[in-house]
């Protein structure tokens, strides 16, 4: 834990944390244009099938008398339940009885059908071109769609897996600037896939990079924060999160085009893997790994950026072998994922964990790629669900510091929870209703997501806390592939998505609360011993705590209400 001495020493918070902060938000800030873009380039459009009567010039021309597109229509296509035209439907042959004045529903119930033969009319009024209409997701085909966004979602899965092994072993920096590379070839290659297979596949490519790029910036920001800054850090940088979710439906409102849109938000990842290469390597990582020669020069350009030209004289090998004695005897120990379970003090975090990440992405991705089953404009929808998210996730640090990270992030669970149930007992005609518990839903998540990045930076130690959150990402990922594959239970069990997506959250609230340990205030542990060593002092601060309920706190909570107090100043 010595290492926020170190950071100290090279400026603390300086031009270099502004400098680094900016970059990398410039670099995550279309990230979730990735995530969600579906909603938009995927849209499913209104369609028919395509009937000789109303789509061939031909064939209109040898229909008797002046018939309107809307007789043409009702002799060519039956009615869907909701009275609109079928569509996945359309009659054998022509039903002209149906233009009589006495014609019923009885009068094409027993004409025979057929599936659209010749493809499908699409409505371009919203979008010109979707991957939809490109290649005929509907009817029959309509799985493909969730199917598409779970292939993704693998993508992501498996990035989180792979770079959270490879960035504890090649280092931070090169991850973040390999992905921004793989990002940039792969998405903008989507842009002129000319088939639907060969767009899943760059796709999952892309989500791979993804994953990397969201995965390592969290955690060299984290690493090169100081404690009293971290949670402001975490919040500025999921604000620029829901920014981006907003820039999602700017740019889906003016490009309609679905290749135009994928293009648009790949091709500035050139710029970022460019402007990655300045960020200094983790020095935390660096030290932890047995590399303090390097950890050294990296805090001495630090401290060059922040202006502190004295830090030749203080920041020195010696002084760092003496400040990080411990953490570079811990360097020679090889760590991997198995020690996560074989400490008895992460055993239960990682257990418990691993429920709150599959459960919360689950009911999260459930949520924000179906946005056409909860509002008609799916433009302000986005736009919403990225304000509502910005507010929640400003308001992070006072929440923060007014219920720790164990309340708040089981707070905005419940919330999350109780909003996706309330959603089920509201008729789908009150739109606005509706709207306002998908946006509340929403919102839930965004704090806690914001939250829970925060506290996962905290309760595992540098030495293992990217492998850690590589593996909890991985299994949150794994139950967001679930999630859109859920939406298709509702075909037969309309309720069942909104009960698995709301009541799942709510479960692991109770969860975070029951099992899991409060990090409020506490400095980043480097090692297992400085975590065990924060456990077994708190352990003993709740003793005497409660032998002294009448009395002031103890020293050791009257120490750690400073850090507190220091931790969440805004």
């Amino acid at each position: 834990m010595a290492f926020s001495e170190l950071l100290e020493r090279a400026g603390g918070i300086g031009r270099f944390h502004v400098l680094q902060t900016v970059t990398i938000l410039f670099v995550i800030i279309l990230l979730p244009s990735h995530m969600l873009l579906e909603n938009f380039s995927a849209a499913v459009p209104n369609h028919r099938c395509r009937a000789p009567l109303l789509d061939n010039s031909t064939a209109q021309a040898s229909v008797p008398g002046a018939l309107g597109p809307e007789a043409l229509l009702e002799v060519s296509i039956p009615p869907s339940p909701d009275q609109r035209p079928h569509r996945c439907l359309r009659f054998r042959h022509p039903q002209w009885q149906l233009l009589g004045p006495n014609a019923s529903a009885t009068n094409w119930s027993e004409a025979a059908t057929e599936p659209c033969m010749d493809g499908w009319v699409y409505d371009r009024s919203t979008f010109t071109s979707t991957t939809v209409t490109e290649w005929d997701l509907v009817c029959s085909s309509q799985a493909l769609k969730p199917m598409a966004q779970s292939i993704y979602l693998a993508g992501v899965l498996v990035g989180y897996a792979v770079w959270g092994l490879l960035s504890s072993r090649l280092g931070r920096k090169l991850i973040l600037s390999w992905c921004c590379l793989q990002v940039a070839v792969a998405s903008t290659g989507v842009s002129f896939a000319p088939n639907f297979l060969v767009y899943c596949g760059l796709r999952f490519v892309s989500a791979v990079a993804v994953a990397g790029i969201s995965l390592v910036s969290s955690v060299l920001l984290v690493e090169w924060t100081t404690t009293g800054r971290r949670a402001v850090t975490m919040a500025v940088q999921g604000c620029c999160y829901s920014t981006g979710q907003m820039t999602t439906a700017g740019l889906a409102f003016a490009l309609r085009d679905w290749r135009s849109l994928q293009m648009a938000v790949s091709v500035p990842y050139f710029a970022c893997f460019l402007a990655s290469w300045w960020l200094p390597e983790s020095a935390r990582w660096l030290i932890i790994t047995g590399k303090p020669d390097q950890g050294l020069r990296e805090l001495r350009k630090v401290a060059r950026i922040n202006g502190h030209k004295e830090a030749k004289k203080t920041l020195t090998i010696e002084v760092l072998a003496s400040s990080m004695e411990e953490e570079l005897a811990t360097a020679k120990t090889q760590q991997s994922v198995l020690d996560l379970f074989r400490v008895p003090v992460l055993r239960w975090r990682t257990y418990s964990l691993l429920v709150v990440s599959f459960v919360q992405f689950m009911s999260y991705y459930g949520l924000v790629l179906d946005l056409q089953s909860l509002g008609r404009d799916i433009f302000l929808l986005q736009v919403l669900f990225g304000a509502v998210d910005f507010v929640g996730r400003f308001f992070v640090p006072l929440g923060l510091r007014c219920f720790g990270r164990r309340k708040a992030i089981a707070s905005a669970l419940f919330l999350s929870g109780v909003s996706i149930l309330a959603n089920v007992l509201v008729p789908e005609d009150l739109q606005t209703l509706r709207v306002a518990f998908a946006v509340l839903g929403k919102g839930g998540f965004a704090i806690n997501f914001t939250c829970y990045s925060v506290y996962l930076s905290e309760v595992f130690p540098t030495s293992l806390r990217v492998t850690a959150n590589g593996l909890l990402h991985s299994v949150g990922r794994a139950g967001a592939v679930l999630g859109p594959l859920i939406r298709l239970t509702g075909q037969t069990l309309p309720l069942l998505p909104s009960l698995i997506y709301g009541i799942l959250p709510i479960t692991s609230g109770f969860i975070v609360l029951l099992f899991l340990p409060e990090t409020q205030g506490l400095p980043l542990p480097d090692t297992i011993q400085d975590m065990e060593n924060q456990w077994k002092t708190e352990a003993q601060g709740r003793e005497v705590t409660s032998s002294r309920s009448h009395r002031s706190g103890p020293a050791w909570g009257h120490r750690r209400e400073v850090v507190i107090t220091e931790s969440t100043w805004l």
